[in-house]
């Protein structure tokens, strides 16, 4: 991996096509094995493949994610209060996006 950068991607097929290095993992227990691995430093990009496979999804990525990151929401709604007409752009508003979609609409 590029020791500048940390990059995790959770992919069942894939790697990075330019050849960029990063952790892999191929399953979502696997996912959630490197967040767990990196849970005291910081991840410069973190890339998630919508389905693994068979019934796998990153789902339980996302959910270790969200729990850890209660805290940075709040830091979000916060910053994002100096705006009270902001528009939101959640990438996959209707998938894993979509609990995020939700708790910002509320």
């Amino acid at each position: 991996m590029d020791s500048r950068r940390t990059i995790v991607l959770v992919d069942d097929l894939r790697s990075f096509v330019d050849g960029r290095s990063a952790e892999v993992a191929r399953t979502s227990t696997a996912g959630v094995g490197l967040l767990d691995r990196y849970r005291d430093r910081r991840l410069d990009e973190l890339w998630l493949d919508h389905d693994l496979g068979g019934d796998d999804t990153n789902w339980p990525v996302v959910e270790v994610l969200e729990r850890v990151n209660r805290d940075g929401y709040r830091q979000l709604r916060r910053l994002a209060s100096r705006w009270p007409h902001a528009t939101w752009a959640v990438e996959g508003a209707a998938g894993l996006g979509a609990a995020l979609t939700a708790r910002l609409a509320a």
